[in-house]
């Protein structure tokens, strides 16, 4: 009995020791919480901090430039015109798309596609924390289509037309020997064609049918299932997601045509009068 009255008292200690320290933790939580803020002002925390780190890279840059010299080429030489001829690596992938599409549809098109939609996201974005929350689980279908415009729109057609572009804008592969004599034949053909549809006027039924229902039925499909029983599709209503479908839809159709070209040779999908192709 004795030895039980000693096992219990011990165990009393026990919980009065731990409950002491649990709140020794607490005290010393609430004090860090009160020296150590939520939040902060941003000057001088952050502009401090960000100033510190620009004037770093800033000095590095300058020394690097100091250092090593630009990869110039010679002088420009209006006799003798390089093949290829490449524009800047910024505008690489604008020189890419040329390959896919024509001019006026890659050059004006598909920039203005791109201004246009930039200037619509804070009208259809719906999300409560579109300010200041930048984690994927908050943002994901903005961060999603965002990195795919940027990689794969952008990132991806710089580098094919830096390192896979040879002489002739032919595809090379990496390592292969850029034969300023090579000829590769033009077996492209269009899209109608390839169902053996010739026919002006039919093709252009054809190619025109196939765009538009690329741009239109997928989303329809989606917005027919869904829009009774998503909150998302409900909160941002028929005109806000037609408008977002129209611009997902077109971004995924550029690597779709770009698929359409270097796999299955498929110059145009729709052939119009006037020059009017895609």
């Amino acid at each position: 009995m004795a030895q039980s009255v000693l096992e219990g008292t011990g165990i009393e200690q026990g919980d009065a020791k731990s409950a002491a320290e649990v709140k020794e933790r607490v005290v010393k939580a609430e004090r860090l919480s009160k020296a150590l803020p939520d939040k902060v002002h941003t000057w001088p925390y952050l502009v401090r901090l960000e100033m510190m780190v620009g004037t770093a890279l800033m000095a590095f840059m300058t020394i690097w430039s100091i250092l090593v010299d630009a990869p110039l080429e010679e002088p420009a030489n209006p006799t003798k015109t390089p093949n290829p001829s490449k524009a800047p690596w910024y505008f690489l992938g604008l020189q890419e798309l040329l390959v896919y599409f024509d001019a006026w549809f890659a050059g004006v098109v598909l920039p203005a596609l791109i201004i246009v939609g930039l200037m619509v996201i804070p009208y259809v974005d719906i999300n409560p924390k579109g300010n200041g929350y930048y984690c994927f689980k908050d943002r994901w279908f903005a961060i999603s289509f965002y990195l795919f415009g940027f990689i794969v729109l952008w990132i991806a057609t710089v580098i094919i037309g830096t390192f896979f572009r040879g002489p002739g804008w032919y595809m090379f592969t990496p390592g292969e020997y850029w034969d300023v004599h090579k000829t590769v034949a033009i077996t492209n053909m269009d899209w109608p064609t390839k169902f053996g549809i010739t026919g002006f006027w039919p093709s252009f039924a054809f190619g025109a049918s196939s765009a538009l229902g690329f741009l239109f039925v997928p989303p329809g499909i989606y917005w027919k299932l869904k829009s009774h029983t998503s909150e998302t599709l409900q909160k941002l209503g028929s005109v806000r997601y037609w408008i977002v479908a129209f611009f997902v839809m077109s971004m995924v159709g550029v690597v779709v045509k770009m698929i359409l070209r270097l796999g299955f040779n498929v110059k145009y999908i729709m052939v119009g009068p006037m020059g009017f192709n895609i």
